[in-house]
């Protein structure tokens, strides 16, 4: 749904703002609505190259940068190339999301649409200025003409003495290094700080059936990167490449609670009817059997849980092409069964629970259009997309076609693996979440979890795979408040709760979770997990900084939800609760770490009653967190 505040115009000249620029042919000037970012285009003809800068407050942050292309026929650079017409347009509007961190999302800037003349392969640069960041992308217009492109030359220097955090997959870990330093091919998004009080964003929106990009230095030594992209690209035109967008803000709290901008350079939702979209807190089955399925549905009814997910060798072993994703055959090296999957969907039905089922790429390549009828019918509400391929242009409109078609059958999806998102999810909302994140199946410490928050939360929701029982939490990852306060700062319309524990009466062996035969106890911590919703009408990104510090408050209904996450450092927490509703007291249900407990978790459950004037004072060891539920009295 869209509310448009402000009037769209077109002309052939510049805005107000640029008609200075106007006159000189060779360049264009575009500033955002608010003057925040400003953006200008040299194209000088003759033998020079598309050149572009940004300045952000009046800073440069992007300076003499190229763009253009390489193709099969030619190493056409974009030389020669002179500014034929530009044609500006603002737009002030919202949209209303199916769900997300947000009710609902402004979606203001100023645009240009470049078209040149000269040079070799045409196409147009398409310019926006938002006051979160500026946006391009190439367009083709060579109706019916193969178009094969071998290289993207677009380039995005950085200060040579300028820090970054930076990841070599999506799923590994993400250190912070110079940029000069940078060696090889990086993950998008990646957050740059250029001083301390002035960081960068750089990364990929509207990537549906075009190469992956990755960031890679154009020279090493220089800080300059330039666009990569995994594999040629072949399209027939009309068509556009995805948007390369550059954010900026003087603190890196301030990139991520912008990161609505990525669902903005997304299409609109084409799906008509949404009722069935519905998100929620999962449990993994892990026994893979009726008995397990069934467990797993009374914990969900009696804890506020809204699905189960049965992973991985339902169907035989993932790894075998062999294996038939329509037929219920349990892998014996996972499971010794018996498993009644239609037993359990109708129990789950009958108990309002939603069934998830995990299928491996290998039976989704093959069989997709048999699958995905077969599980509708079947009744399930949602499938998780496992080991999918990603990076070349093949795989990105195979994966995204899936998403499509999944759509089509009402089912909703979560992708697993190296996908990261680019704001599809905006197009698709069936798209509910996906990994390309490193979550606690690898263990992840606090430190590394916070880099993943301020980098990677950026792109879009993430399926963090939390766990609370699993003895990981304890020996490698934290506290047992750290879990609790990822489902709030890590945002994911599904979140996966007890990735590695087995509810009470599943079968299983001494020693499982939570280190009891039993099962998940029955303990005073499940409370916050009942409460806790997974999408949200309101967020603030009070305060952080990578590897450090996360401070995140977010909005469901009347009640508020703060999830504190400290790094490296201890923090001694002194919050002033103003995004509290001035008029309202509220009871404050406080889960803190405190060592002195006998309990197994340390958490310590206090109630305060606090207002919009109030300051919560909290010390918060290193490696640790804090969850904060606020419920109007």
């Amino acid at each position: 749904m869209n509310k448009t505040t402000a009037l769209t115009f077109s002309c052939i000249i510049l805005l107000a703002i640029s008609l200075n620029s106007c006159s000189k042919k060779n360049s264009v000037v575009l500033a955002s609505p608010n003057d925040s970012f400003t953006f200008t285009l040299h194209a000088d003809g003759e033998d020079s190259a598309l050149r572009y800068n940004i300045r952000f407050q009046g800073k440069p942050i992007i300076t003499d940068a190229a763009l253009g292309f390489e193709f099969s026929d030619s190493l056409d650079t974009a030389q020669g190339m002179s500014i034929a017409e530009v044609v500006t347009s603002s737009i002030s509007t919202s949209w209303q999301p199916v769900y997300g961190e947000r009710a609902e999302y402004p979606d203001v800037y100023r645009e240009a649409l470049v078209t040149f003349k000269g040079g070799g392969q045409p196409f147009a640069l398409r310019v926006r200025a938002y006051e979160e960041g500026v946006a391009l992308r190439y367009e083709f217009d060579s109706r019916g003409d193969s178009i094969h492109i071998t290289d993207e030359l677009t380039e995005f220097p950085l200060p040579a003495d300028a820090v970054a955090w930076v990841s070599n997959r999506a799923q590994s870990e993400i250190n912070q290094v110079g940029t000069s330093e940078i060696r090889e091919a990086k993950e998008r998004p990646m957050l740059i700080q250029y001083t301390d009080s002035l960081f960068v964003a750089i990364g990929e929106a509207a990537l549906v059936d075009y190469a992956r990009m990755r960031l890679i230095p154009e020279k090493a030594g220089t800080g300059v990167l330039k666009a990569q992209l995994a594999g040629d690209v072949k399209r027939e035109g009309p068509f556009h490449t995805p948007w390369r967008f550059i954010m900026a803000a003087n603190r890196p709290a301030h990139l991520l609670e912008n990161n609505f901008l990525l669902l903005n350079l997304n299409e609109p939702n084409k799906i008509e009817h949404t009722s069935w979209i519905k998100p929620g807190k999962v449990i993994r089955e892990v026994t893979l059997t009726t008995q397990g399925g069934k467990a797993c549905v009374d914990f969900a009814v009696k804890h506020n849980l809204q699905f189960i997910e049965f992973d991985a060798g339902w169907y035989g072993s993932e790894y075998d092409d062999a294996s038939d994703a329509t037929t219920v055959t349990v892998d014996p090296n996972r499971s010794p069964g018996p498993l009644d999957l239609p037993e359990v969907i109708d129990y789950a039905k009958q108990r309002g629970i939603g069934v998830i089922l995990y299928v491996n790429r290998r039976a989704l390549e093959k069989q997709l259009d048999e699958v995905l009828p077969l599980l509708q019918s079947w009744g399930i509400a949602g499938v998780k997309y496992g080991f999918v391929n990603v990076g070349p242009q093949e795989w990105t409109s195979w994966l995204h076609e899936a998403v499509r078609k999944a759509a089509d059958h009402q089912l909703m999806v979560d992708i697993h693996d190296e996908y990261r998102p680019t704001g599809y999810s905006r197009t698709y909302p069936n798209l509910m979440t996906q990994e390309g994140i490193r979550g606690d199946e690898e263990s992840t410490p606090n430190d590394m979890v916070i880099n993943t928050i301020f980098t990677r939360m950026i792109a879009g929701a993430g399926d963090q795979t939390n766990c609370y029982f699993a003895e990981r939490v304890t020996d490698k990852m934290g506290s047992h408040t750290s879990q609790m306060a990822k489902t709030i700062c890590i945002y994911s319309p599904w979140q996966f709760l007890f990735w590695y524990d087995r509810p009470v009466g599943s079968p299983g062996k001494k020693g499982g979770a939570g280190g009891a035969e039993s099962g998940i106890p029955e303990i005073p911590d499940l409370t916050f997990y009942e409460q806790v919703p997974t999408v949200w009408e309101d967020t603030r990104v009070l305060d952080g900084y990578p590897g450090e510090l996360a401070v995140i408050a977010r909005r469901s209904g009347n009640d508020w939800y703060l999830g504190v996450l400290t790094g490296t450092k201890a923090h001694a927490l002194s919050l002033r609760l103003d995004f509290l509703d001035p008029a309202t007291t509220y009871q404050a249900k406080i889960y803190s770490h405190d060592e002195s407990l006998k309990t197994d978790t340390k958490v310590k459950i206090r109630e305060l009653e606090v207002n919009s004037q109030s300051v919560l004072q909290e010390e918060i060891l290193l490696q640790n967190g804090l969850a904060v539920i606020f419920s109007p009295i």
